[in-house]
């Protein structure tokens, strides 16, 4: 497991000295940042298998719309980071419907979804499962927790004791449970979506930064628009039963087919010079002035792999520049930690990344 990298220098480099100057600039759009010319690139993936991975992402919106209203990024980077292989740390209010939302992403994904409730008393035993005793066979037989499923909802993960983490987090990693020296693999494919509150610090347990680092993905789901408030209530203010609402949801894949795309993910094809854009990117928050630590080799590892997935549900097979600006306050905002300076200021970590991707040299493609 690789540890949270870097510390501030006591002399900041150059590029990050230059790159200070403009914190109190206009930010510069997406498209002034990834202005490419493109050329042609290796294509080892089937025309088919393009097509359809450009239609999935339309299709799962709207099937997902039909009872979530709106957080496109949610929906989006969701479903970016499963077909990456990876997981999602949501946070957001109580009450903006993220159980709803993980319900119908599995059923439009045609996979189980199942659900945990962190407490303070959660036991791992609750989480992973428990031997049973059999008084007719007089046996222990294993009885699997709700964690065997295929997309996990880990509600309010930070009420949670350290120990219950640590069983979560080898679930996450390996794909498997370990109980009485007998490892249990999780069915495939598996996705957790953790929630935390950041509005609420009593009763909760700080993640520590080695495991916030496990996530692919934050994503902070904030308050609707005015519009789709307003059609929040208009289509759901009646008492109709959630699952009745779900049976709407149509499935549009399945967990075979599933498998069979995250492999074609691998073989979307990212230029050498755009792989040197996301590791000098991921280096240059280890000494940028602003933040107190920067991201993790792994961290770089992620960016990469979100990049190819975003990719294919543009209908490319090869990743650019712009798929590097899209994902990687994504990426990078729980794996980075600003200075004291910076949180005296008033700076959003999200600023930050900005300023740090606007002081890395964009590659021509």
């Amino acid at each position: 497991m690789n540890d949270i990298e870097g510390a501030s220098p006591a002399t900041p480099s150059p590029e990050a000295s230059d790159a200070l100057q403009e914190l109190n600039q206009t930010p510069k759009s997406v498209d002034e940042i990834a202005q490419t010319s493109q050329k042609e690139l290796p294509n080892s993936i089937p025309e088919e298998k393009l097509k359809r991975f450009a239609s999935l992402y339309a299709s799962f919106s709207t099937e997902i719309s039909k009872v979530f209203v709106g957080q496109q990024e949610l929906v989006l980077g969701s479903l970016v980071a499963f077909f990456s292989g990876g997981h999602v740390l949501l946070e957001s209010v109580p009450g903006l419907g993220k159980t709803l939302f993980a319900s119908a992403l599995g059923r439009a994904l045609g996979c189980d979804f199942g659900r945990i409730q962190f407490t303070p008393d959660l036991m791992p035993s609750d989480v992973v499962g428990a031997p049973i005793y059999n008084l007719k066979t007089q046996e222990f037989h294993f009885h699997k927790g709700p964690i065997f499923t295929q997309i996990l909802l880990a509600d309010e993960i930070n009420r949670a004791p350290a120990k219950t983490h640590s069983a979560l987090l080898e679930a996450m990693q390996e794909r498997a449970a370990t109980v009485d020296g007998v490892t249990h693999p999780l069915p495939s494919p598996f996705f957790v979506i953790a929630t935390q509150n950041p509005i609420e610090s009593e009763g909760t347990y700080r993640l520590p930064e080695a495991q916030i680092d496990r996530f692919m993905f934050k994503i902070i789901a904030n308050y609707p628009s005015e519009d789709d408030e307003l059609k929040i209530l208009a289509e759901h203010g009646k008492n109709i039963d959630s699952k009745e609402k779900l049976l709407s949801v149509n499935p549009i894949s399945s967990a075979s087919e599933i498998l069979e795309l995250q492999k074609v993910v691998n073989d979307v094809y990212v230029a050498p010079q755009l792989l040197d854009y996301v590791n000098k990117i991921v280096r240059l928050t280890r000494s940028f002035p602003r933040l107190a630590f920067g991201a993790s080799t792994r961290a770089g590892l992620a960016l990469v792999q979100g990049i190819r997935t975003l990719a294919l549900f543009q209908g490319r097979a090869f990743a650019t520049p712009d798929d590097v600006a899209k994902l990687v306050a994504p990426t990078l905002r729980h794996r980075v930690c600003l200075s004291p300076e910076a949180e005296i200021e008033g700076r959003d970590v999200d600023e930050i990344l900005s300023v740090v991707v606007r002081s890395v040299e964009v590659p021509r493609m």
